[in-house]
């Protein structure tokens, strides 16, 4: 018995597809950070580590690397080792009288909701399936 078979790879639908992955990982991204600023874990004092100092490195989407990124100085300390930190978690007043809101829910290690383990561990898995789905135009 002989057998024969011939394929042909479809080279535009290929990048199509590669494309499709990497803007659904800057999405997936987007939607993570959106997540972690809605559920109000991030520590707050002015606001800056979850706001201007708080961005997206997407530099890297096209080989399937994005990196959510806070670029305040002091975020790896207030990350890792919060040592006496006071986290604001209702309004409060700055000793030159400003009023500012806090995060009830602030605390360190603030992505453990969606590291593996976390109760939200399938939360990025689950986003990029979605926008995969939708920009690959796949049913």
């Amino acid at each position: 018995m002989k057998v024969n078979s011939k394929f042909t790879i479809n080279k535009l639908r290929m990048k199509q597809l590669s494309t499709a992955a990497a803007v659904s990982l800057e999405q997936t991204a987007e939607a993570l950070k959106t997540e972690v600023q809605q559920a109000q874990v991030i520590p707050r004092d002015t606001g800056n580590l979850q706001g201007e100092a708080f961005s997206i490195d997407r530099k890297d989407s096209q080989q399937g690397k994005v990196r959510l990124v806070h670029s305040a100085p002091y975020s790896r300390r207030v990350y890792f080792n919060p040592d006496g930190m006071k986290f604001h978690r209702v309004k409060w007043k700055s000793s030159d009288g400003k009023e500012h809101d806090g995060n009830p829910n602030a605390r360190d290690h603030w992505y453990e909701d969606w590291l593996t383990g976390g109760s939200k561990q399938d939360f990025c898995a689950k986003a990029f399936g979605r926008f995969y789905r939708r920009n690959a135009n796949l049913k």
